[in-house]
Order: C-alpha cells, then structure tokens, then sequence
C-alpha cells in the first residue's frame, strides 16, 4: 500500500530526512521542482526591482503560493527541493570561507566573536524556555542570529529535523530575521556613527550582529569602504563557525524515541562544509569553481526557502501569535550589545 507524505515523515531519522517513499518515481518530483524554479524566479524578479533580500521575496512568493500545498502531485518535489537542495547549498557554502580570512582577524576578535555568538544563542534558548517554546526552537533562533540569518535557520533546521521543530515554526523564525536584518541593516550603521567608531570597530560591529550576508554588506559599506572589508571578513567568520554549531547541536540534541539512537554522527552536509570549506582554504578549489559554488549555494537556499513557504501549514502559523518572535529579538539584542560592548577592548 503507497503511503502518505505525511506516513514518510514519521519514518524520519535524526537530522530530519523524510525516508524516500519506495513508490516515487524520478518524473513525480517534476511538478513540484518546476513549480519552485518558477516561483523563485519570480522572486528574483521582485528583488532586482525592489531591491529586498532574494531570500525574503523567496518566502513570502512561497507563502503567496501556499494553497498549492494540497496538491499531492507537487509533494515529492517540494520535498526534494526544502531537503536535499538545502544539504547540498550548505555543502556549498563551504565555498565562501577561507582560514586565512579568519586569521586575519587576529584571536582576541575571533575570541570576542565567538563569546557573542554563544551569548546570543543562549539567549534565543532562554527566552524560548520560558516562553515554553522548547529547546530546540530557542537553538533555531539564536543559530539564525547568531551565524548567518535564514541560511543558518535552514541548516540548523535540517539538524534539528521535523520533529522538533515544525515548518510553520521555521517559516515564523524565516520571517523575523528577514525583517530584523533588513532593519538592523538601516539602523546599526546609524548607531555605530552616534558611538564615534572608527572603520575596523563598525565593520566589526556591523559583520557581528546583521544577520544575512547581504545586509551586512549593504550596511557596511554604506559606512565607509575600509568598515565594508572588515565587516566582510567578520560575517564570513561568522558563517565559518556554522559548522561546528551544527556538530554541537547534533551532539547536545540526541535522537528521540522511534529515532536511530546509533551514535551521534555527524550529517553529511555538516562534514561536507568542513571538507569544502579546508579544500578552498588551502587553495585546492580553483577560482571558477569557487566563483560558481558562491553563486549556486544562494540559488539554491532560494529554492529550499520557496518550497519551504509553499509547504508551510499557515493556519498553524497564522495562531502562533507575536510571542514566539521574542527569542529572534532577544538574540538580535544580545548580538548587538555584545559587540558594542566589546569594540574597544578587542576591536582597536
């Protein structure tokens, strides 16, 4: 008897991969992979025009488009596209850091930003506990803010697995960073020049605590060209401390009853980041490949993002409330004033 996607997901393993249904065959993940190419596109198209974050534009055409999913001829597809194309953009974003970009920051700033991206996880993880949230929704949040916005969400997302924590949850956790980034983009550059910081104390606040790539760029430089190369080198730290994140929660989250309990592991995406990230770092990847794993790895967190939007149970969504917003603001909070507080001592 052929089950349900929704039989498929009780069969999940510890990082959250639905088992393949046996009766799936390579055309049923056509319409919902053609549908998600197109949508995204559209997506595209909206954020060249207006100028916002792919990856929001991606969510919200996705959540446009969330009727589509009671169409069960789109299910293997979406599937496909919010699972393994997202494993396969974390591999990729391996392509994006290098070592040597980290060490040029020197060990006390690497210190002072590792200190602040574990204060702001526990912090995100403290207010979902009290908000009786659950663990590991606190852990989706503060890793969003803490690393590298949604890209992070997503990853920490596929350690965490379906289980733990839902898609509606993940598309709430989607929605607020997007929309703290885009704000922290416009405000924190405001900030850095009422506290009188020089170029390498704002690129370092600024690369610190935004929380996507692209505005951290965007705030950046719009300080000064010196604060953008700094806060560059920053975020990319940031996003080179994902991996060993998601390692930790894989570690700290054991499997739960009906999961395999054979040890820990490491997912394969995680050691595929590591392998990726040490081969670019000793300059085995060559420039062109390197160039096209940084443009494939958002292209295809943009598909996973669109498919997640399409999948995601909005009436679920819609009950939640503003309450679960508050980790995302905690952590923001905590990012940003732990960075501020540590400009002078470590950032000189």
């Amino acid at each position: 008897m052929k089950r349900s996607p929704d039989a498929a997901l009780f069969a999940a393993d510890l990082y959250g991969d639905a088992a393949p249904d046996p009766a799936t065959k390579p055309r049923d993940y056509a319409p919902g992979l053609i549908v998600t190419g197109l949508a995204t596109l559209a997506a595209v198209y909206l954020s060249d025009r207006y100028g916002a974050p792919v990856v929001l534009m991606s969510l919200l055409v996705g959540l446009a488009l969330n009727f589509l999913r009671a169409d069960k001829r789109l299910t293997a597809g979406l599937g496909l596209a919010s699972r393994t194309l997202l494993r396969v953009a974390i591999v990729l974003l391996g392509t994006r850091v290098t070592l040597g970009e980290i060490a040029d920051l020197g060990y006390s700033a690497l210190a002072s930003l590792t200190l602040v991206v574990v204060a702001t996880m526990i912090a995100a993880m403290l207010t979902a506990r009290w908000l009786r949230s659950g663990t590991a929704f606190g852990v989706l949040a503060g890793g969003a803010v803490a690393i590298c916005g949604a890209s992070a969400a997503l990853a920490v997302y596929a350690v965490l697995g379906e289980r733990r924590v839902s898609q509606a949850q993940l598309t709430l956790v989607l929605v607020g960073i997007s929309a703290m980034s885009s704000l922290a983009m416009i405000l924190y550059p405001i900030a850095a020049h009422l506290l009188g910081l020089t170029d390498r104390q704002a690129g370092f606040l600024l690369g610190a605590s935004i929380h996507d790539v692209a505005q951290v760029l965007g705030a950046g430089y719009s300080y000064s060209p010196a604060a953008g190369e700094t806060a560059t080198v920053v975020k990319l730290t940031r996003v080179a401390l994902l991996a060993p994140v998601l390692v930790l929660v894989a570690y700290f989250l054991p499997p739960q009853e009906g999961e395999r309990t054979k040890g820990i592991g490491i997912p394969w995406f995680v050691a595929g980041f590591f392998v990726v990230a040490t081969i670019n770092s000793i300059g085995f990847v060559p420039a062109l490949a390197a160039d096209a794993g940084g443009l494939v790895a958002p292209a295809l967190l943009a598909l996973a993002v669109t498919a997640t939007g399409i999948q995601s149970p909005m009436q679920k969504l819609l009950g939640t409330g503003w309450r679960p917003l508050l980790p995302i603001l905690a952590a923001t909070m905590t990012a940003f004033m732990g960075c501020a507080a540590e400009r002078n001592r470590k950032v000189s």
